[in-house]
């Protein structure tokens, strides 16, 4: 890349359009990690998905499962999961990890409609699933587009059927339906928040009667029934067996490349698979044995908080922490180095932004609103309406961080999440700096943030990925 293209000369911050400033080599090398990228989208439709994919990608690559060291090593690459949904990954440096390590944070989960624990039900003549929405959605997005059902269903004698309907080009879509505009004036006249109450977003899934009981007068629901026989004979499913499921909603569909010039990258989950996918390609790719262990972590249910078992406000990170110290050093291990070990380490939180929307401007801060095609942007701290629910990095770090981009020819961005009282956000940056370690956001602006189809740049896309492996490389 042209470094003069890439950043402006006397020391004036001035953000510019880094695509044009490609080398043909970077470009193709560009395009071969966003091709890549897109195959992994398409595939890891929900955070069970994301996680297997990113096991495979792992082991074709050297990495091992923690429980298989004895003790770990300089260059050892192992991984640790959780419940198939959260996912730590590492490579042992040349340092001590007792000195601390660097990491890379994102989430796989994602907006998105989730069934209810006794979801199926009968109305009008056609079998519904009840639903319960997860996230920050506009919930009139996810109305008349065809919709894809992903997840697990588990049975008390220990069997999990795994559930993938909607992709595949045999197979049928399901969708939540709308009014008519004939008949819509008064849900018209009602704000965008009111329109689609929560309790309307029941997914369309069948309207054929149980054949057997086509005739049958004492039978009520035969749409529902039917539905029920097509469960048993195909997967074994019962009624009961829904209770004890995960079963998720999300768009039916693959990413695609999007604009007549291709720059940019259409799907379902770019918030924040496509930083998590970054920051795991970003460990895998290291040449060289890095001079402080690196980490990658893959986690669940930020978009509700952080909350549970797989969340980052659990402990799975600090305790897949403290294995790494106690398997390279069980003599020297102590609960002391754990937590000095956590107080020396760097996180780059791995989570998007937004990017200037031309058609919303009055929402963005000028000269502090991400836009596409200038690179991966920091967020020196997120929250809202006076920084609340904030982690605010320290200026040193950035400094430093701006030290390592030049030296690696990244081209990165600094924004916020809107003007200041209009908005706000969080990511998991809160959690991890309670630790005492430096933290900052940095991750791809997206436009469309969390509705079913997303925007990214390839060139913001790309320089993320160089961003995190440039922050590993050191």
């Amino acid at each position: 890349m042209d470094k003069k293209a890439m950043k402006p000369s006397n020391g004036i911050f001035k953000r510019e359009e880094g695509l044009s400033g490609l080398s043909p080599k970077e470009r193709k090398a560009m395009e071969a990690y966003c091709a890549d990228y897109m195959g992994f989208l398409g595939k890891a439709k929900t955070e069970r998905r994301a996680y297997a994919e990113s096991v495979a990608l792992l082991e074709r690559n050297g990495f091992r499962p923690l429980d298989s060291f004895k003790t770990l090593k300089t260059g050892d690459r192992f991984y640790r999961g959780y419940h198939g949904k959260t996912l730590l990954a590492a490579i042992v440096g040349k340092r001590s990890p007792a000195m601390g390590v660097d990491v890379v944070g994102g989430h796989t989960d994602a907006p998105r409609i989730d069934l209810k624990p006794v979801p199926l039900t009968e109305k009008g003549g056609l079998a519904y699933f009840d639903t319960h929405y997860y996230g920050g959605i506009k919930k009139y997005q996810w109305l008349v587009r065809p919709l894809a059902l992903y997840g697990v269903v588990c049975k008390p004698d220990g069997t999990r059927i795994d559930i993938a309907i909607g992709d595949d080009p045999v197979d049928p879509i399901f969708m939540i339906t709308d009014i008519l505009p004939h008949l819509g004036q008064e849900q018209a006249k009602k704000a965008l928040s009111e329109a689609i109450p929560g309790e309307s977003l029941d997914l369309l899934i069948a309207s054929e009667p149980c054949p057997k009981a086509s005739d049958d007068k004492d039978v009520k629901e035969k749409v529902k029934l039917n539905v029920l026989r097509m469960l048993g004979e195909k997967y074994g499913i019962t009624e009961e067996d829904l209770v004890s499921a995960e079963l998720e909603i999300v768009p039916a569909g693959m990413p695609r490349e999007m604009g007549f010039d291709r720059s940019m990258i259409a799907g379902y989950g770019h918030d924040d698979r496509i930083c998590a996918y970054a920051g795991l390609r970003a460990l895998i790719d290291q040449g060289d044995v890095p001079e402080r262990t690196a980490v990658v972590i893959m986690c669940d249910k930020e978009e509700i908080g952080s909350v549970g078992a797989t969340g980052m406000d659990s402990s799975f990170f600090e305790n897949s922490i403290a294995e790494l110290l106690f398997r390279y050093d069980a003599k020297g291990y102590s609960d002391i180095v754990t937590r000095r070990a956590l107080e020396a380490s760097r996180m780059l939180s791995a989570d998007v932004t937004n990017a200037s929307d031309p058609l919303f401007s009055d929402l963005d801060a000028p000269n502090n609103t991400a836009i596409l095609n200038a690179g991966g942007c920091f967020n020196k701290y997120t929250g809202s309406r006076g920084k609340s629910g904030a982690n605010d990095a320290r200026a040193e770090f950035l400094a430093s961080l701006r030290g390592v981009f030049a030296k690696h020819k990244v081209a990165w961005q600094i924004g916020e999440l809107g003007k200041v009282d209009k908005g706000g956000g969080g990511t998991i940056a809160l959690f991890m700096s309670r630790f005492g370690m430096d933290v900052v956001d940095l991750g791809t602006p997206l436009l469309n943030m969390h509705a079913p189809c997303e925007v990214a740049a390839k060139f913001d896309a790309y320089m993320t990925y160089r961003a995190y492996w440039a922050f590993f490389k050191g």
